[in-house]
């Protein structure tokens, strides 16, 4: 099993990139939450694997921090989770913010992920609850002054247009200009920032 891959990102997206490990590139699928942490095109990077190998397929997955990746293999043990919609979990909220949502039971928050429907929620809550240190907790709980929710739903914004095929300075040009002609933007939601954005 592969533990880590280093290289050269060859090529990068929201969803995924590829490696190029000594002339070999490796797809990689990772969540917005790495993607976001990624260093650009052509720079070396290093990223955490799980090797995800069954009968018909061989996936590798990929991560920028430790926390992602031990959240990744937490939710692949629940039942009814695998490692696409445990990618979704971390896509749509970061570690911290999951594991704040598990610790409250907050399950309307979970019920919000894509895929994630009440029951998966109440289960993940009931299921993860007991798997997480007290470390783990106590730091959720604590929260991350430094990022608040407008902070997050511009950088969404980034990554859908750049999912459009727009390049990343661009994108992020593109969102922040939008955020100070329209300050109460990023407090309505992604879709907003994003048809600002799009409007110029």
């Amino acid at each position: 099993m592969i533990a880590y891959l280093k290289g050269l990102i060859d090529e990068k997206r929201p969803t995924d990139v590829v490696l190029d490990v000594q002339g070999v590139g490796y797809e990689v699928l990772i969540p917005l939450s790495s993607y976001d942490r990624l260093p650009r095109q052509g720079e070396a990077c290093r990223l955490l694997i799980f090797d995800y190998v069954r009968e018909d397929t061989h996936t590798r997955y990929g991560f920028m921090s430790d926390g992602e990746r031990r959240m990744f293999k937490l939710l692949m043990a629940i039942s009814g989770i695998g490692p696409k919609l445990a990618l979704s979990a971390l896509s749509g909220l970061s570690v911290r913010e999951l594991t704040a949502a598990v610790v409250d039971g907050d399950i309307k928050r979970l019920n919000g992920i894509s895929g994630v429907g009440k029951k998966m929620a109440e289960r993940m809550t009931v299921e993860l609850r007991d798997k997480l240190s007290a470390g783990e907790a106590a730091s959720a709980g604590a929260g991350d002054p430094s990022v608040s929710e407008s902070d997050l739903r511009m950088r969404d914004a980034v990554l859908a247009l750049v999912a459009l095929g727009y390049k990343d300075d661009g994108a992020r040009k593109m969102v922040m200009t939008a955020a100070k002609k329209h300050p109460d933007a990023a407090g309505k939601g992604v879709e907003e920032l994003i048809r600002f954005a799009l409007a110029g």
